[in-house]
């Protein structure tokens, strides 16, 4: 007999196997996401699937209630829509970029606005992914694993990397420059870190996907170029004349080995 499932407009078939309890056990959970969406139809199902593939899941249908829902609980992950009735999920996301406590919170946005220059845009405000609307349920659930997995400290991992007046410290997950600690998200400090990791030698923009922790790969995807922009904003002097995240043409980037004059 086959599964009990919803089709939704845009969303394909969502499997629910049963009703999800509203909160898993705590033992079974493996992370806490808040998703924020004004349809509440998608939300109820999504959350539900979620929920069913062992991650506890928070709803809330505007900006305004996706803000008191950040202020009093932690979360691991925020899936962001980003047209919503009360403000545009860019500027949401600007804002919490700027904020000490939500700089780092791995964001996915889910949205029906899919053109390439609006994932672009999304990604330069701070967003680690973008899934456009409509998806598969099933990719929606690896993109926010891989979301988790770039955002889990790696064990036993506490080398600090120097070059120069850049520091990149693996076990504190933390870029600093001139002892001054850089903004950079959690997708952006694990695409910082393959680089740092093989100084001096060419990766193409695949190698740098392969070795990203379970990134989704796309068959069309310049997040990479809007990521590498973004790092460049906040460790280099001057951004448009890189001297530490090279670009080589047609072959993709490198992290020099010498970066500061002696």
């Amino acid at each position: 007999m086959s599964r009990p499932g919803i089709t939704y407009p845009g969303l394909g078939r969502v499997m629910l196997g049963g009703e999800p309890p509203a909160y898993p056990d705590r033992q079974t959970v493996t992370a806490r996401l808040l998703l924020i969406d004004d349809d509440a139809r998608l939300a109820d199902m999504v959350g539900g699937y979620l929920r069913n593939n062992g991650f506890g899941v928070d709803t809330a249908l505007t900006l305004a209630a996706g803000r008191e829902q950040l202020r009093q609980h932690s979360f691991d992950a925020l899936v962001l829509d980003l047209m919503l009735p009360d403000g545009d999920g860019l500027d949401f996301t600007r804002e919490l970029r700027s904020q000490a406590r939500t700089r780092r919170l791995p964001l996915l946005m889910l949205t029906a606005r899919g053109e390439p220059m609006d994932r672009i845009v999304g990604l330069e405000v701070g967003a680690d992914d973008y899934l456009p609307k409509p998806f598969e349920p099933r990719e929606l659930l690896a993109r926010v694993k891989a979301l988790l997995r770039r955002a889990a400290p790696d064990s036993g991992d506490d080398e600090v990397l120097s070059f120069g007046r850049l520091e990149i410290d693996l076990g504190a997950r933390q870029a600093r420059l001139d002892g001054q600690a850089c903004d950079l998200t959690s997708h952006q400090f694990e695409l910082l870190s393959v680089l740092a990791r093989s100084p001096g030698r060419v990766l193409s923009r695949d190698q740098i996907m392969d070795s990203l922790k379970g990134h989704p790969l796309e068959a069309f995807d310049r997040s990479i170029d809007v990521h590498i922009s973004r790092i460049r904003a906040l460790i280099e002097d001057d951004p448009k004349a890189p001297k530490r995240v090279l670009t080589v043409r047609g072959a993709g980037y490198v992290f020099a080995k010498k970066q500061d004059a002696e």
